[in-house]
């Protein structure tokens, strides 16, 4: 027989240790403050490079420079392996946000020996820091968003504005090639000065001069003018714009509403039948008087529009008295008496 009593429930379950990391770190990246300080550190770093740029600044503080290189380092590689622990618990959801790969690819890069030994790859390892600063900015993530999202468009657009700057090149050089060589004598000059007309600087100075060519060059300036400049720039303003909205739309269903709870609500438990208590019912609200008034007052003018509205055959009219007429009086007998 035994004599210890059966457990009356279960000791309660241990969370793992990753589940634990990930939601103080969830909670340390979450903080508003967290992503001040790294927003913060990013201008810093920026600042330093371009005081690098100074020669005698360069040289006097060569050496608090690079210190203050290697702190932003560390403090950046920090950053990222706080992020990659607030994920401890789900590893694969960290690959899939970009701004997480461009964050460890930017950071990671700078600990490679042929990186740090190149010092142009290096600077332009932490010209790319500064772009981590659309993380914390949406608008500047929107557009970079939105700029992303338009190349395949953009490729289009180039496709067809190097055919056209490539036919209208081949057309100026066979017209305008011996009388203007310096703009029309090979393919490439003829390029060069097509793109240039298309912010139309020049294009008085470029049409004065093709008419002393000929008089049907005004022609190929208006037609080049009207399809590359008008045209296509519309064109690709309307794919960005396009773009823009469409990146607009990825911010709203990525970003949490302001009102969604962070803890999930716990379901209300059943309450049995007999404690229920009854539901009220709706007791009718009184119209009030003048209300009432003024639907009798709108009824009766209904009404007298129907009754106006209608036709005179469909109103009853009385029955017309019977006209009596009188009898004709009985015509007398011819006296034939002669006194």
């Amino acid at each position: 027989m035994n004599d210890h009593p059966a457990p009356t429930g279960a000791a309660p379950r241990r969370r793992p240790l990753r589940h634990v990391l990930a939601r103080r770190a969830r909670a340390l990246t979450e903080a508003r403050w967290f992503a001040l300080s790294v927003f913060v550190l990013i201008i810093v770093n920026a600042a330093l490079l371009g005081a690098e740029t100074y020669s005698g600044l360069a040289r006097d503080w060569r050496h608090w420079l690079h210190l203050a290189e290697h702190l932003c380092l560390a403090a950046f590689t920090v950053e990222i392996a706080v992020r990659a622990c607030a994920h401890a618990d789900r590893p694969r959801d960290f690959f899939r946000d970009p701004w997480n790969l461009f964050d460890l690819a930017v950071v990671a890069c700078a600990f490679l020996p042929l990186v740090r030994e190149n010092t142009t790859v290096l600077r332009l390892l932490r010209l790319a820091r500064v772009l981590r600063t659309a993380r914390f900015l949406p608008q500047l993530r929107i557009v970079i968003v939105a700029v992303a999202r338009s190349l395949p468009g953009t490729v289009s657009f180039l496709l067809v504005g190097t055919l056209l700057l490539y036919v209208y090149a081949m057309v100026g050089w066979v017209f305008f090639g011996e009388a203007n060589p310096g703009q029309y004598g090979s393919l490439g000059r003829a390029a060069l000065t097509l793109f240039l007309l298309v912010t139309l600087d020049g294009l008085g100075d470029a049409v004065h001069a093709g008419l002393e060519v000929s008089r049907w060059s005004i022609l190929y300036y208006a037609s080049y003018v009207l399809i590359a400049s008008f045209v296509l720039v519309n064109v690709l303003i309307g794919v960005v714009i396009s773009s823009l909205e469409e990146a607009r739309e990825l911010e709203r269903e990525h970003s949490p509403a302001p009102d969604t709870p962070s803890v999930p609500v716990p379901m209300p438990m059943p309450v049995p039948a007999q404690a229920q208590a009854p539901v009220p019912v709706p007791v009718p609200v009184p119209v009030p008087e003048v209300d009432l008034r003024t639907r009798i007052a709108a009824a009766r003018r209904a009404l007298d529009d129907l009754e106006a509205v209608l036709p005179p055959l469909l109103v009853p009219h009385p029955p017309e008295p019977p006209v009596l007429t009188p009898a004709p009086a009985p015509a007398s007998a011819p006296d034939t008496a002669h006194p």
